[in-house]
Formats: C-alpha cells, sequence, structure tokens
C-alpha cells in the first residue's frame, strides 16, 4: 500500500470545551516517524565516551557541539548548547528514553554503570515491569533518564493488566 493512501481520519476535541470546535486530521501511512531525540549534555567529549560505550558504537560527531548515533534508524543525539555556540546550557531531559537491545541485559547494567550511569533507586535493577518490559532504569551522568530494554518485551502498545 502506497505510503499516500490515507488510513483514517482523526478527530480532536479539546476535553469538551464549548468553544473548541473539532479538528480534523488526515493520517497517512507512514505519514510521520520519530528520527532523532536530544539529549542534553554539558561535555559533549564525555558525553561521546558515555553513549558510545553504552551503546556499543562510536557515533558520529556533525558539529562542535553535537554527537549524533544511529540507533538502527533512530538518532540519539547528544547536544552539548555551549559547545554549539548557545548562550545557556539545555537542562536534563525530564521524561526517560527507552533503548531495546539485543545484549544480556546484566552485560549491558555492568558496563553501563562502568561508564558513569548512576541506576534508578527504585527500577535500577533489572526486572520484568508490570507492562511486560524486562528492563533496568538509570540516569546518564548528566541527569537524562534512560531505561534499556531487553529486545523481544518491548511494550509497544494495547491492552495490559496493571497488577493492584
Amino acid at each position: 500500500m502506497p505510503a499516500a493512501v490515507q488510513v483514517w481520519d482523526a478527530v480532536l476535541r479539546w476535553a469538551d470545551l464549548p468553544w473548541a470546535a473539532p479538528l480534523t486530521i488526515p493520517r497517512t501511512l507512514e505519514s510521520m516517524r520519530l528520527f532523532r531525540v536530544i539529549v542534553p549534555v554539558l561535555d559533549i567529549d564525555q558525553a561521546a565516551t558515555f553513549y558510545s560505550a553504552l551503546l556499543g558504537n562510536r557515533g558520529e560527531r556533525v558539529t562542535s557541539g553535537r554527537h549524533y548515533f544511529d540507533c538502527e534508524g533512530m538518532l540519539l543525539a547528544c547536544l552539548d548548547s555551549l559547545a554549539d555556540g548557545d548562550s545557556q546550557a539545555s537542562p536534563p531531559n525530564t521524561g526517560h528514553c527507552y533503548i531495546s537491545t539485543n545484549e544480556q541485559l546484566d552485560a549491558v547494567r555492568e558496563r553501563a554503570i562502568l561508564a558513569g550511569a548512576k541506576p534508578d533507586p527504585k527500577r535500577g535493577d533489572i526486572t520484568v515491569q508490570p507492562w511486560g518490559e524486562r528492563s533496568f532504569y538509570a540516569r546518564d551522568p548528566w541527569g537524562n533518564p534512560f531505561a534499556i530494554v531487553e529486545a523481544g518485551t518491548e511494550y509497544v502498545g494495547g491492552e495490559f493488566n496493571w497488577p493492584g
């Protein structure tokens, strides 16, 4: 099926507010995809070293303050705003970056910690999450939260029964 074929129309409503009219947005197959996630850092060289160790690839320096890692078509982009010419450093991300791996989680967790990751106090050990993912959670040396998930256990949508 060609990408330009319309698959559905989404109707969005603003929480039933009386002044909000429905907005119809045509959606097409493969019309959008997430291709880059920015990870703010304070030292681009240290970030390249950390993420090279974590991800198992050297990545590519694309500017004086940007180092990109290709994660199977999705770019994890380390950004040192000051080294890239901005007047202020960017704060750490508040939401987790989820990374899937085919490697043994024990080995990846150990490598992450040796590289400088700080395991999350509550979810830093490898465990199976209520939604079925086998994973661990940590923060990089700049405070950006991430999770490493065992390939094949990724939750990608659909119903699940929350325990309790």
